[in-house]
């Protein structure tokens, strides 16, 4: 019998079925004659250079990468090297924009401009403090969390105080900024209000009344232009957290209920440092919701393809949940550039290997459980169809099963080789696997030691009739 791979199950101490997502796995819906779909490891992350501190924030600008390290604004060259350009001050995550000639930084509550020779701050005591900012029809657009500033347009270091802007739908605060298709959005707690130019003497951007959205975003940088929509970790009033799409005045949840019970399990506080970003790369359109130790990655593409949500988890670590140390993607050089949020690496993501910048990382995967409708069975073989041999990190990578007969505790894990280099016929089958009495999950992981997917599970039973 074939078990499903894609996501699987366990319970918890709720009496609940909750469901089991890959880690460090990535699902991907495609028929290759073995299955529908398969699981292919994870990029890995190779090492490009160093810099001056962890990383708070990257843009392409003029063909090149600029980064923020630590408190340094950063020019990331092809070949790897970090050029040090200014201090823009020390804080959490910033927000980078660019207009014809200056690129601009919001760090720190503060605005820089920097000219491609010398960094400069916005130092017009209107501008108030700047939580974050767009740049859109020649205007830098800000937000202290109450009002909507922009600057002027023959000068962008000045700020008129007769010509601020407020989203007025709700009283809630104004976490963030984005523009899209030359709109912008107003990211609130629990309201998104659209803006579009109309000119005049006062503030120059009229609100769209029918594309407002009745739900907000968590923090300044929970929210992201996803699939040409509105993508935000947040809520409406009196709602509990979720992950949403917007556009055009409606939201569409793309979380699942495991997806909801996961984000419960944070405070407030841990919620307002969600970090989304959007990627498109290898026929996949990932959101990954960044959050304080793992990161969820939606497949916006692969849920079309199987008309649902396609999740998984990913970290930088041999087991368990861990900070994942790729943030602030962009394409730049013919690759894909990644920072490090722990340290002061940063880097390019690779197909060819799953470690991150040297170091193993572990991969997770549970089946859906199998049931022989109460009559209980006989589990003689279980196969793993895959594709070995590729990559390995040692002499003889391993992967290991276990099983759960209640979705809460497991049995003795058992191991197998995974394959050296070169053994691309390798099977990898675990004989004499015992009984179950009612149902039964299987659970394998393994390490980027061995860099394999894997297509099918197929399993030799035999029912028992009790």
């Amino acid at each position: 019998m074939r078990i499903p791979i894609l996501n699987g199950s366990f319970t918890d101490g709720a009496s609940d079925f909750r469901t089991s997502y890959p880690r460090n796995m990535i699902p991907v819906p495609k028929q290759q004659g073995i299955s529908e779909g398969y699981l292919r490891p994870a990029d890995g992350i190779v090492e490009f250079g160093t810099g001056p501190g962890t990383d708070r924030g990257a843009i392409v600008w003029n063909g090149n990468c600029y980064r923020v390290m630590g408190s340094k604004l950063c020019r990331i060259d092809r070949d790897g090297s970090t050029i040090v350009l200014a201090d823009v001050g020390s804080g959490g995550q910033v927000s980078m924009d660019y207009s014809f000639d200056l690129l601009a930084i919001a760090s720190a509550g503060k605005l820089y401009y920097w000219n491609g020779n010398a960094i400069s701050e916005v130092t017009d005591i209107d501008l108030g403090v700047v939580n974050d900012f767009i740049w859109v029809d020649g205007y830098f657009l800000t937000t202290d969390g109450s009002n909507l500033v922009v600057t002027e347009l023959n000068d962008p270091t000045s700020v008129n105080p007769l010509k601020y802007g407020s989203a007025e739908v709700n009283p809630d605060p104004i976490v963030g900024l984005l523009k899209l298709r030359n709109e912008s959005y107003a990211i609130g707690r629990y309201t998104i209000e659209v803006f579009q130019n109309a000119g005049g003497s006062g503030f120059p951007f009229a609100r769209i009344d029918g594309a407002q959205i009745q739900r907000g975003a968590f923090g300044p940088n929970a929210s992201a232009v996803f699939m040409e929509s509105i993508a935000f970790a947040g809520s409406g009033i009196n709602e509990p957290p979720s992950i949403w799409v917007g556009g055009g005045g409606q939201t569409q949840k793309i979380a699942t209920r495991e997806i909801d019970q996961l984000l419960a399990g944070y405070t407030s506080d841990e919620l307002a440092e969600i970090v989304l970003e959007s990627r498109t790369t290898s026929g996949h359109q990932f959101l990954y919701v960044h959050l304080t130790d793992c990161t969820w990655v939606y497949d916006g593409f692969g849920s079309l393809v199987v008309q649902e949500p396609v999740w998984f988890q990913l970290t930088s670590s041999l087991s368990g949940k861990s900070r994942y140390r790729a943030r602030n993607l962009v394409w730049c050089y013919d690759r894909w550039l990644a920072g490090d949020p722990t340290s002061t690496s940063h880097g390019y993501m690779s197909s060819d290997i799953a470690s991150h910048y040297g170091s193993a990382v572990g991969w997770e995967f549970a089946t859906a459980i199998m049931y022989n409708e109460g009559r209980g069975a006989i589990v003689h073989e279980l196969e793993l169809i895959s594709l070995t041999g590729n990559v390995a990190l040692c002499d003889d990578p391993t992967v290991w099963t276990s099983y759960s007969t209640d979705g809460r505790t497991w049995s003795q894990e058992r191991a197998r080789s995974a394959g050296k280099i070169g053994e691309r016929n390798k099977r990898i089958v675990w004989l004499q696997q015992g009984s179950m009495r009612n149902w039964r999950i299987q659970k394998f992981r393994g390490t980027s030691d061995a860099h394999m997917s894997v297509a099918r599970l197929e399993a030799r039973v035999e029912g028992l009739n009790v």
